[in-house]
Formats: C-alpha cells, sequence, structure tokens
C-alpha cells in the first residue's frame, strides 16, 4: 500500500506541474512535450486504479496519434506569435471569467462529495459486475448501454473541435498554388492530349 501511494503521488504531481507547464510554456513545441508527459503520468494513475484498458488506449490514441500530430502540426506551422499575442490583453477579461466559472465547478463538485457523497452515486453498474467480466468488457457494457447518447454527444463535440481547427488554421498564402478539382474534372481530354505525327528520321 506504501509503494502504491507512493505511485500515486509521484504520478499525481508530475501529471499536475506537466499540465501547468502545457500553458505556461512559451515554446508551443515544449508545450506539446509536456502534454505527452502528463498523459503518460495519467495512463500510470489509471493502472494503479486497475484500469489498464483505458490507461493502453491513452498512450496509443493520445501519445501516439494526437500528440504526435500536435507537435508535427506546430512544428511545421508558420505561426506569427508576436501577431498572435498582440490581442491577448484584449480578450483578458473573458478569460478571466472563464477561468472564475471553472474553479466555481470545480469547487461545487468536489465540495458535493463532502457535504453530499451518496446523492452522487449515478448507478451501481459496478457493484453489480461479475467478476468473470473482464474490465474492457465493462467498460463497454457501460459506455454503450447507459451512457451511449452521452458518448455520442461526446463524438459530436469532438467533431466540431476538429472542424473549428480546420477553419482556424485554414489560410490563403500568396504564391502558394493551389489545386482547383472542379477544373481538373471537368477538362477534356481534347484539350490536354495533342496528337502529332512524326516522320520517319524526323523525331527528336
Amino acid at each position: 500500500m506504501i509503494i502504491q501511494a507512493l505511485a500515486f503521488f509521484m504520478f499525481a504531481i508530475i501529471t499536475v506541474v506537466s499540465g501547468i507547464m502545457v500553458i505556461s510554456s512559451r515554446n508551443p513545441v515544449h508545450s506539446v512535450l509536456f502534454l505527452i508527459l502528463a498523459f503518460f503520468n495519467v495512463a500510470g494513475l489509471f493502472i494503479l486504479q486497475g484500469a489498464e484498458f483505458i490507461a493502453m488506449i491513452l498512450v496509443i490514441v493520445y501519445v501516439g496519434a494526437v500528440a504526435v500530430l500536435f507537435l508535427f502540426v506546430v512544428m511545421m506551422l508558420d505561426i506569427d506569435y508576436k501577431k498572435l499575442r498582440s490581442g491577448v490583453m484584449k480578450n483578458a477579461s473573458l478569460g478571466v471569467l472563464v477561468g472564475i466559472i471553472l474553479v466555481v465547478e470545480l469547487g461545487m463538485a468536489i465540495g458535493g462529495y463532502k457535504i453530499l457523497p451518496d446523492s452522487l452515486i449515478v448507478s451501481d453498474i459496478a457493484v453489480k459486475t461479475p467478476d468473470n467480466i473482464t474490465n474492457t468488457a465493462a467498460l463497454g457494457n457501460v459506455i454503450y448501454t447507459h451512457y451511449f447518447y452521452l458518448f455520442q454527444g461526446a463524438g459530436m463535440i469532438l467533431l466540431l473541435a476538429m472542424v473549428g481547427a480546420i477553419t482556424l488554421a485554414l489560410r490563403k498564402r500568396p504564391g502558394v498554388k493551389k489545386q482547383n478539382i472542379p477544373n481538373q474534372v471537368m477538362r477534356s481530354a481534347k484539350d490536354e492530349i495533342k496528337m502529332v505525327k512524326v516522320k520517319i528520321g524526323e523525331g527528336i
């Protein structure tokens, strides 16, 4: 138990510090690297709780795909950070308001656990799970039955976030050739292919 407690505090402290460094680092590449470190430590916390499947998915999907993709995108984008930070003070009041709302929500959630712990028990699904069902099967039964609509709603939110990120990153640059698919599809072979009869001995 002492080793598990020490491992928990180690993973938790590194996760919190990494999360703070993600939003406080000036270099975006360093922020993504700290994000990867936070994902690894969160996976360690899941392993301590016996949720090895979630830990594996966190490492494979988020670290192996999403975080690495963020790293390559940040390294390849030509972003003018001085221009990006020029309007920070203009939106500072809105950011402070959103931060206060999040802190209040976290305080209400933590206070709910302390004041009325029994009222937050939504269901007793985990208690009724038989011993012969694996962790992955139990997780799938809960997500795709009782929380199916919430799972689909989370997928829609991620889809909207992806579309928003593509819209924000899509910009027109002068001097860059862009593919025009309708013009390529509508052109005919007569306009592109020229038949030339070459006489014997007069070729190139």
